[in-house]
């Protein structure tokens, strides 16, 4: 099969296009053709984490470096071990490989059935479902972190990003007054996502306006507690992506595929690269500047 491998960590071009042994279930785990994968910050750092930095960030994380590179994925179940229950062949899902020794920039990818998988929202295409684990898992983990409660007030920093996009949405399902914190270009568009109220970044510094807030989650790690507590109200809390790790599980992917199907949540996809061009989608991510999320979609030699 085709799969996109790095030898070693570096810049983009350290992932290349591979012919790989294509996996075989073991007893309890699943098969998946994947059909889009998503290329996230997360994957970039990893990608580029020298070496000294892995035994550090695996004991506090419990990340593994992998051969085949890659996270989140959607695809469609082609086999299934002969102790694997929860799945069938033919059954579409969508999920996440962290935690496991697979990779998602492959044309399959086998994991354990009790892994972070679900049954792809019925509303979604292959390649927004692809969009949702890792942005949405982080939002929802940091958002009850920081214990959101009905008619708070939230500012959501880096609102237009793979995490803020649905922190912005949660926000609002969670009943709370959001403000978006983001450039010129997408104030608009965050709007259309939820925020009763934008913020652009290159004209106003949040932390010295006059409102305050019950919860304000930086999305992209770019403020510090000291500047944010300026504006937090006196009870209020602060909670940012750089200062942990988000914890993906089952039932919180279940949780956002109900919001999905009813409506609640929607994927923001940015840009599409085929998997040839990994190095580019890398590379645009890379930059920081990506509005929602960066997709792959993998075309696969198999017969439907």
């Amino acid at each position: 099969m085709k799969a996109i491998v790095a030898a070693k960590a570096g810049p983009p071009d350290v992932l290349q296009l591979r012919e790989v042994e294509k996996p075989r279930p073991k007893r309890n785990e699943v098969l998946i053709r994947t059909h889009a994968a998503t290329v996230t910050s997360g994957d970039v750092m990893l990608r580029s984490l020298p070496a000294l930095l892995w035994i550090p960030m695996r004991l506090f994380f419990g990340l593994r470096r992998k051969r085949i590179q890659g996270q989140d994925f959607a695809g469609e179940v082609e086999a299934v071990g002969n102790d694997a229950l929860l799945f069938s062949k033919g059954d579409q899902l969508f999920g996440t490989t962290i935690g496991s020794s697979s990779g998602s920039y492959a044309e399959y990818v086998c994991l354990p059935e009790d892994g972070v998988l679900a049954a792809k929202p019925a509303n979604m295409t292959y390649e927004e479902a692809a969009a949702v684990p890792f942005g949405a898992l982080a939002a929802l983990h940091f958002l009850r972190e920081g214990n959101i409660q009905d008619g708070q007030k939230a500012l959501i920093n880096g609102a237009s990003g793979g995490v803020g996009t649905y922190a912005v949405q949660l926000a609002r399902h969670f009943g709370a007054e959001v403000t978006g914190v983001c450039s010129t270009a997408n104030l608009e568009w965050v709007k259309s996502l939820g925020a009763d109220r934008v913020i652009d970044y290159t004209q106003e510094d949040f932390t010295e306006g006059r409102e305050h807030y019950d919860l304000i989650f930086d999305a992209v790690g770019k403020s510090s507690y000291p500047e944010a507590k300026k504006v937090l109200a006196a009870d209020g809390k602060y909670v940012t992506v750089s200062k942990g790790q988000a914890k993906e599980r089952t039932e919180d992917l279940v949780f956002l595929k109900k919001l999905v199907e009813a409506g609640e949540i929607r994927a923001v996809i940015d840009r599409r690269y085929p998997l040839e061009q990994i190095a580019d989608a890398h590379r645009y991510v890379e930059k920081g500047h990506k509005k929602g999320n960066v997709i792959i979609t993998i075309e696969s030699d198999a017969k439907v």
